[in-house]
């Protein structure tokens, strides 16, 4: 039965969120404005035959809600539309991100031995370490594509030391990172493109999970391979779904967030200034970049029960989508949101989502993201640009593959 909710003078009329061309090329900072000013649950109807309609949230508190409440909003039907729209996700309750209950928990618990403070903090160094010397280099050479030559390499490196993915294999691993979520250009943007690096990052992570079951090493993939949930070690499948996830989560979003920040530094002069002098502290600054870059810009589940959020009827089996890029610009959360502030506080951002599936890589997204400031802060005196940045195609990624500038003392 079709929804009955009335569309009169809705934007979502006339704007496609399953398009990727319409989250590269448009702001939509002002549509969900006035969603959440007037339509905080509105229903987003198929703009195509074949497709399926599903419900968008807006506003930070109803994000927070939705996202708190894993038993009427589950996670095991997919949590990003590109899979919601299709009949759910291969992975699903054999990933963390796709399940939910004790088996979720359980299977966090497992992974977040690798993830603690204090198992990051040897890590943590060399992370620093490593981005000041990337950052020197550019600075040598003066005219870079931050995208391709800095922010790339940070986040890659980390998560494939944390895997235990050999050096050789990481350009491998970078490339079709970059191609399983999102494409540079908008007739890449293809299922089958997405399809073909998805594949062959899975086919990559089961050669070397085999070899990790027989010859154990110091690296989260021996963690999955050998470690076990309920008393049972994980299937293949499990094991190669998680790596696959981990890359991902751990590489993508950070990567994007580097980029994106760095040019809202360039556009923000004040801030950059304010970065350069120490009149903000690396962790105010970096809490900003991730609210105002906003990398993963949706969130979605699966309604298991009918239900009723602002007036809207919400029936069991319905996508319900939560717009991160919505919920962190948010008026009745932050002052001022559409202000590029690094000493933002309290900055309540839902960058890594909320309740039960909040980001596991959390604060390893945070030390690679301070090592970024910690470096530009120490070495660089100015950032120019020095050509235009390129979006990235996707529905659920927003940033840049590529932005030219100019390093200078």
């Amino acid at each position: 039965m079709p929804h009955s909710t009335s569309l009169d003078g809705s934007p979502l009329l006339h704007v496609d969120l399953t398009d990727p061309r319409v989250h590269a090329e448009q702001d939509l900072r002002p549509l969900f404005g006035k969603l959440r000013a007037g339509r905080p649950v509105a229903w987003h109807p198929p703009h195509s035959s074949g497709t399926r309609g599903f419900w968008v949230v807006t506003r930070h508190a109803d994000m927070t809600a939705v996202c708190r409440d894993a038993d009427r909003f589950v996670s095991t039907g997919g949590n990003v539309l590109s899979t919601l729209l299709v009949g759910g996700d291969s992975a699903s309750g054999r990933m963390l991100a796709v399940s939910d209950g004790n088996r979720h928990n359980r299977l966090r618990r497992l992974l977040w031995q690798a993830l603690t403070p204090g198992a990051l903090a040897s890590l943590q160094e060399r992370i620093f370490a490593a981005t000041k010397a990337l950052i020197a280099t550019a600075l040598e050479k003066g005219d870079i594509d931050f995208a391709r030559d800095v922010a790339a390499h940070i986040p890659l490196t980390a998560i494939c030391d944390l895997l235990g993915v050999p050096e050789a294999d990481r350009p491998f691993i970078l490339r079709h990172t970059s191609a399983a979520l999102s494409s540079e250009s908008a007739q890449e943007a293809t299922a089958a493109g997405t399809r073909l690096s998805q594949g062959e990052l899975l086919l990559y992570f089961a050669r070397l999970a085999r070899i990790r079951r027989n010859e154990a090493q110091d690296d989260l993939i021996t963690l999955l391979a050998r470690g076990t949930v309920d008393g049972e070690r994980l299937t293949d499948d499990e094991v190669v779904f998680n790596c696959y996830s981990l890359i991902l989560g751990g590489d993508e979003t950070t990567r994007l967030a580097m980029i994106s920040g760095v040019r809202a530094l360039m556009e923000h002069p004040d801030q950059w200034r304010a970065l350069k002098d120490g009149s903000v502290s690396l962790e105010s600054a970096t809490e900003e970049i991730l609210r105002w870059t906003s990398p993963a810009i949706h969130v979605g589940r699966t309604a298991t029960q009918d239900s009723v959020l602002h007036g809207e009827q919400i029936r069991a089996g319905d996508v319900v989508t939560s717009w991160t890029l919505s919920a962190n610009f948010d008026e009745a959360e932050f002052d001022r949101p559409l202000r590029f502030d690094l000493a933002r506080t309290p900055n309540r951002h839902l960058a890594f989502a909320y309740g039960p599936h909040f980001c596991i890589g959390a604060h390893l997204a945070r030390i690679e993201i301070s090592a970024l400031l910690a470096g530009l802060r120490q070495l660089v005196g100015g950032i120019d640009e020095a050509g235009p940045a390129l979006p990235i195609y996707s529905t659920f990624l927003r940033g840049f593959s590529s932005l030219p500038v100019r390093f200078h003392l």
